[in-house]
């Protein structure tokens, strides 16, 4: 796309898709208007559409849209898994020209967020744009889900704005609506409840040429609710989500062989993290280190997960008995 193309105003949907979360769907869609208004008054968009869609069989979100704002679209999508959802709020995006992605368990910063998404876009040329999410906890985490960093996000911490990325999730994220169609790139639906869609639909979209980009002032806070703040969460987590990488980089190898070679790497890694994790944990116990106990159990976890995606086990990681996809 050229520079012109970026310095025109586009027209943008903010896309959210919703489980059985109406109290957060609630505080997000309430959150939703300062930003629109924020973003059409200094210029970054010409207008901003929301669209909510709704995977819940019994279609719970409807009311609470219709509660907030009833300018917002609601539309029902009764596939379970997010792929679907997501791939529904693709389709309902026709005649628009930005994407922006964002969970219903979460809310923006600051009314500047889809500004600075936006301003990013332009100022780079870019065909994808991805931001930081932080876990926000009322009373505040366990101090041993705390000391393992099961919520830590940084990995691109000290990373500044306009930096390019290879993959980025789908809580907080600027798609170019454009690219995206010409790519004919969807979510894959075998990774509907697992997670590890929007790593490997990122992915693909960088594979297929896309110019990805980093914005570092475009934060989001995740709201962690009571129900995901147990250490059996947080290992599940971590699990899941080593399982589902490692699932995603089978995807993404281009042959039978280096899918057979990525499978045996994973295999060796996941091995050598049980390990480690098993040691640190033994140690935790001997100097009694809340720390080590918690690190160490976070990594047997990972290298279980590891050894899963490796053989191929599908892990389930939310559906019918959890409210949307683990955080």
């Amino acid at each position: 796309m050229s520079r012109s193309e970026h310095d025109q105003a586009p027209t943008v949907v903010i896309g959210v898709p919703t489980y059985r979360r109406p109290s957060d769907l609630r505080r997000l869609l309430h959150a939703l208007g300062p930003v629109i208004a924020h973003a059409t008054d200094a210029g970054a968009a010409a207008r901003v559409d929301v669209l909510v869609v709704d995977n819940d069989p019994d279609a719970s979100a409807r009311a609470v849209v219709a509660e907030v704002d009833p300018t917002f679209a609601w539309v029902h999508e009764p596939e379970p898994g997010v792929a679907a959802a997501r791939n529904r709020v693709l389709a309902e995006s026709d005649g628009r020209d930005v994407l922006v992605f964002i969970d219903d368990d979460e809310s923006p910063a600051a009314d500047s967020w889809l500004t600075r998404l936006l301003e990013t876009r332009g100022a780079f040329s870019a065909h994808v744009v991805s931001g930081p999410v932080v876990t926000v906890v009322d009373g505040g985490l366990d101090p041993w889900i705390e000391a393992g960093g099961f919520f830590a996000r940084r990995h691109r911490a000290d990373v500044p704005t306009g930096s390019p990325i290879e993959r980025a999730a789908t809580n907080n994220l600027l798609l170019d609506l454009a690219f995206v169609r010409a790519a004919g790139i969807r979510f894959d639906p075998r990774f509907g409840r697992t997670g590890g869609e929007d790593s490997l639909f990122t992915s693909q979209l960088h594979r297929a040429g896309a110019h990805m980009v980093w914005c570092a002032d475009a934060l989001v806070r995740d709201h962690l609710p009571a129900a995901r703040q147990t250490r059996a969460h947080a290992l599940a987590r971590m699990r899941g989500m080593a399982a589902a990488g490692v699932r995603v980089g089978i995807v993404m190898a281009p042959t039978r062989a280096r899918r057979a070679a990525f499978r045996a790497r994973a295999t060796l890694a996941g091995t050598a993290r049980i390990g480690a994790g098993a040691a640190r944990t033994a140690a935790g116990a001997v100097v009694r280190s809340v720390r080590l106990d918690a690190t160490g159990r976070r990594d047997i976890m990972r290298g279980i997960g590891g050894l899963e995606g490796a053989a191929g086990h599908v892990r389930i990681q939310y559906g019918d008995l959890q409210e949307g996809p683990p955080r």
